[in-house]
């Protein structure tokens, strides 16, 4: 068994020193190990230290965003032929002593996916209030949409199995924790969380969340699109069903009025106005079933990239 540890790195030669030094050279059941540094366009000796520090680097030559250094990452393990990734941050958050225990799952076949839970024991010290909440909200709002039951989505700790790398197909350039989670339950993938400790350096500000508006915004659009991929009739139905709803409350306001008075005047536009969303809730769930048609041809098209990516990088 082989495993790839990974860090997305923009900008941290204070820390990626100490980091990878922490990592650990054995764990039971692996046979090898090797230490992977996405320098994300940094300016700093960042990539000098990784690589003095005897790690493997792959360079970007802008700051492109974690989405994009996932997936190079991706790419790396398979090529290398790993059968287990794992994520930790570069910043000395995460305690690298966990790592033996964060892929117990995957090694012993009981998830193909292992997302670190910061929240197990509450908000972290010097977590800010506002950040744990919306950390909370997001985890809600992933669980409502993949029908399971999650603390924490937003962590990038995490260990991958080699069939799930396999079948991960990110687009998400921004982001991509939530994106992962939610395409491998909708590939029928085992994601399972496990506790993890973190620590919040006072003062520190994060990269990605740096703007709460701007970060709920983005990831809220990229939610939306897996959502729309992998579950289109709950999106266009929904709505559908709520246009219609409201078109069969003017129909019958002006139905009711008809009946105890005799006449349409003076709310005859409240039928043309009923008329007009109850054209458009068929116009929408006429989209919902072209959407459910093209749901299809995405699982048949994941099927195939899968079958693609498996032949290629077995070679």
């Amino acid at each position: 068994m082989k495993l790839i540890i990974y860090l997305p790195a923009y900008n941290e030669e204070k820390h990626i020193k100490k980091v990878l030094a922490s990592l650990p050279q054995a764990i039971v059941g692996i046979d090898e190990i090797q230490y992977l540094v996405v320098d994300d366009g940094s300016q700093d000796k960042t990539r000098e230290y990784a690589l003095s520090s005897g790690a493997s680097i792959v360079s970007h030559g802008r700051n492109r965003g974690v989405g994009a250094a996932f997936y190079s990452a991706i790419r790396f393990s398979l090529e290398k032929k790993a059968d287990i990734l794992v994520g930790i941050d570069a910043d000395r958050q995460f305690d690298s002593k966990e790592i033996p225990a964060l892929i117990a799952g995957v090694l012993e076949n009981k998830a193909d996916m292992v997302v670190g839970s910061r929240f197990s024991s509450g908000r972290p010290e010097n977590m800010p209030k506002i950040k744990y909440w919306g950390n909370k909200k997001i985890a809600q709002l992933v669980g409502y949409i993949s029908g399971e039951k999650f603390r924490d989505v937003s962590c990038g700790y995490r260990a991958y199995s080699r069939d799930a790398l396999l079948r991960l197909n990110i687009f998400g350039k921004f982001t991509y924790t939530h994106e992962t989670i939610l395409s491998l339950v909708y590939q029928g993938l085992r994601v399972k969380e496990h506790p993890v400790q973190v620590r919040y350096f006072e003062g520190r500000k994060s990269r990605v969340a740096h703007s709460i508006p701007r970060y709920a915004l983005r990831t809220s659009t990229i939610i939306l699109r897996v959502l729309l991929d992998y579950s289109p009739i709950r999106v266009f139905g929904t709505l559908g069903c709520v246009f219609f709803l409201i078109g069969c409350a003017f129909e019958v306001f002006l139905l009711a009025h008809y009946i105890f008075v005799g006449s349409f005047t003076p709310y005859k536009a409240t039928g043309f106005i009923g008329l007009a969303f109850l054209i458009l809730a068929m116009f929408i769930f006429l989209l919902a079933l072209i959407a459910d048609m093209l749901l299809r041809m995405r699982i048949l098209q994941d099927r195939q990239l899968y079958e693609l990516k498996k032949n290629l990088y077995q070679k």
